[in-house]
């Protein structure tokens, strides 16, 4: 972003507030943000910011479309970080509003354009929310695989949830995660460390994948 824009410094201005608890001040730094915009970016920039601060799923999900709309007439590199985590939000509003096909289709939308998100800590936090999601809505199926892990958990081995737990929690269903989850899982099993209770439904989960 261009951080010399007006509107660009008065969001990040809110963000400061945000981070301090002073979340009264960061609301009013975002609407004087959207009020003082004079093109498709800026509103989309402060839109963004504005649909942090709503009180309603209703007022998050029209905040977040607005940013949107803004953001696909602007249609240039200046927006297309904002898509991933964009995606995400109008998900989790349309879930707690009861719509779930609305949501799983904004979950799907943020899972294509991940890689515009900057690479770091941000876009591995959307990448785990996005899984999440995904699997809550029910296009990643895999019963033994959760059994597994609860099994795990509960003896605490911390070898085995190491190796299983990040493809798993960040698994979008593309062919390539799928294979990074499949060759943890067939790890585990070459290693035969687990009992052989917790190795049936090991190789149940392989079943799954393959």
């Amino acid at each position: 972003m261009d951080l010399e824009n007006p509107v660009v410094k008065l969001c990040a201005q809110g963000m400061q507030a945000e981070s301090e608890g002073r979340g009264d001040d960061a609301r009013a730094l975002f609407s004087e943000a959207w009020d003082a915009a004079t093109d498709d970016y800026e509103a989309c920039v402060a839109a963004h910011y504005l649909a942090r601060h709503q009180n309603t799923p209703e007022d998050t999900l029209r905040w977040n479309q607005e940013c949107l709309e803004r953001a696909d007439r602007v249609g240039d590199e200046r927006v297309r970080g904002f898509y991933p985590s964009l995606h995400l939000n109008i998900a989790r509003a349309h879930e707690e509003l009861g719509s779930p096909e609305k949501a799983r289709t904004h979950f799907q939308h943020a899972a294509e354009c991940l890689d515009d998100a900057p690479a770091g800590p941000y876009r591995e936090g959307i990448r785990f929310a996005v899984a999440a999601g995904l699997r809550t809505s029910g296009l990643l199926r895999s019963k033994a695989l959760p059994e597994l892990l609860d099994r795990l958990c509960a003896r605490a081995d911390l070898t085995a949830l190491g190796l299983l737990l990040p493809p798993y929690l960040g698994d979008l269903g593309t062919p390539q995660d799928r294979i990074v989850l499949l060759t943890a899982l067939q790890m585990v099993h070459a290693n035969r460390s687990l009992p052989e209770e917790e190795q049936t439904v090991l190789r149940r989960a392989i079943d799954d994948l393959t």
